[in-house]
């Protein structure tokens, strides 16, 4: 059972550099951390734009290379997605329904994650970003290179934005962890003498949290960080609470 978090704090790593095709992630994460002379302390949770992983590993796909089939040019039809989205929605997912008359498109992502467009990022005119292709394992690696360089132990959080079928504008939701247990378990005493147990998402927690200072427009920092909070250490991953995993 995890405790709950009477209160903590929540700061970005910024100024943040343009992060590009192929570039070191963890590493410009140290070298701002370096930069700032600020010390990261044992407990800190990490919270990276999954954006910025997706950029770092290359996940780029030009919508020249993209053919849609009759399939997507029918999904861009009613919700006016271009046709080069729809076409890679439909290849990224398993199954996805247009939640209003014209859209959002929900997607059941192959990895198992219920995402808005699949979690697809257009790229302007000329392309779109695709999800990290194993954001647990985005997640370690930059845990690992993040605590070997601050000799801090700390968990990582990869955070993406996501719309959801019943309402307008878009939330923040974790699509990858390491070192923080996703769920979060309570137990409370019931006059009946019970007790009940609850689960709750904590990676979704703590992701939403970080957005309230990730992405805003304009700022550029796509890496906070939280401090204060109460979890248990684990490497599960986000992939251990879905209800369909791959």
């Amino acid at each position: 059972m995890t405790t709950t978090t009477g209160a903590f704090s929540a700061f970005a790593l910024e100024p943040f550099p343009t992060i590009t095709l192929g570039d070191d992630l963890a590493g410009a994460i140290t070298d701002v951390l370096a930069a700032q002379d600020t010390k990261l302390q044992d407990g800190d949770v990490i919270v990276v734009a999954s954006k910025v992983v997706s950029t770092a590993e290359g996940r780029f796909v030009d919508f020249a290379d993209v053919s849609p089939s009759p399939a997507a040019l029918d999904l861009s039809a009613r919700t006016g997605k271009p046709a080069e989205i729809a076409e890679l929605v439909l290849r990224e997912s398993t199954a996805h329904f247009v939640a209003g008359e014209n859209g959002p498109i929900i997607a059941r992502h192959r990895l198992g994650y219920q995402l808005t467009s699949a979690g697809i990022d257009r790229a302007g005119t000329d392309g779109a970003w695709l999800l990290p292709k194993d954001p647990d394992s985005s997640a370690r690696a930059l845990r690992d290179a993040i605590t070997a360089f601050s000799g801090a132990t700390v968990a990582v959080v990869i955070a993406d934005s996501d719309g959801r079928a019943d309402r307008r504008g878009a939330t923040v939701i974790s699509i990858g962890a390491a070192g923080i247990s996703p769920l979060r378990i309570t137990e409370h005493a019931e006059p009946n003498g019970r007790t009940k147990v609850q689960e709750e998402t904590l990676t979704d927690l703590v992701a939403a949290a970080a957005g309230l200072i990730l992405g805003q427009r304009g700022r550029g920092a796509p890496v906070a960080v939280l401090r204060g909070l109460s979890y248990q250490a684990s490497d599960e991953g986000v992939a251990a609470m879905l209800h369909r995993v791959p």
